[in-house]
């Protein structure tokens, strides 16, 4: 599995979310050690620095990506957020979250790790509270899990996105169909 993060899911709290891969299959854990945190962050955009992670650290940021998952889930699916995973991003959200500052040579933003914390889960809060709700789906690769914002014309994006996602599955149908051919003709 590929250790690089990928943002392709349209919001950081989506992205933090697809950090568990695979959720029905292999469940691929991006966050397997602190510095794999601490470079999700730096990569997101989320802080330019952050303090070094802690094990604690990690384990307080999977329980607040499982909980946004959820209330992602439940929105997509039109049900009633969990009231659990209500408190749980709720919680996070309410700390304070990173501040950029303005520097001589431009914008930057160091963190601690709740501070960083703190910004996702805000990203989650605006997210399930606003206009981008109807606009969420979910890959249409079966191995995938990662819910992105369909901002397509006609909404009609399948894939999370086309490197990640879409090429494996197409490459994969055109296989089956060279495959089918050959049989039928052979």
């Amino acid at each position: 599995m590929n250790l690089d993060h990928v943002f392709v899911c349209g919001n950081p709290a989506l992205d933090f979310a697809a950090t568990l891969r695979a959720r029905r299959t292999a469940r691929f854990e991006m966050f397997a050690a602190p510095d794999r945190l601490d470079a999700w962050y730096g990569e997101s955009g989320i802080v330019d620095s952050v303090s070094p992670a802690r094990q604690a650290d990690v384990a307080r940021a999977t329980t607040v990506r499982e909980a946004v998952y959820q209330l992602i889930t439940d929105r997509r699916l039109g049900s009633a957020f969990d009231d659990e995973a209500l408190a749980v991003v709720n919680d996070a959200a309410r700390r304070a979250p990173a501040a950029p500052q303005l520097t001589h040579s431009g914008r930057w933003t160091t963190a601690t790790q709740r501070e960083a914390l703190s910004t996702v889960a805000r990203h989650a809060v605006e997210l399930l509270s606003g206009p981008d709700v109807p606009l969420l789906k979910e890959c249409g690769n079966p191995e995938c899990t990662r819910v992105y914002i369909d901002r397509s014309r006609g909404s009609r994006r399948q894939w999370c996105g086309m490197e990640s996602c879409g090429n494996k599955i197409k490459a994969a149908a055109y296989r089956a169909r060279r495959k089918t051919a050959v049989s039928s003709s052979g």
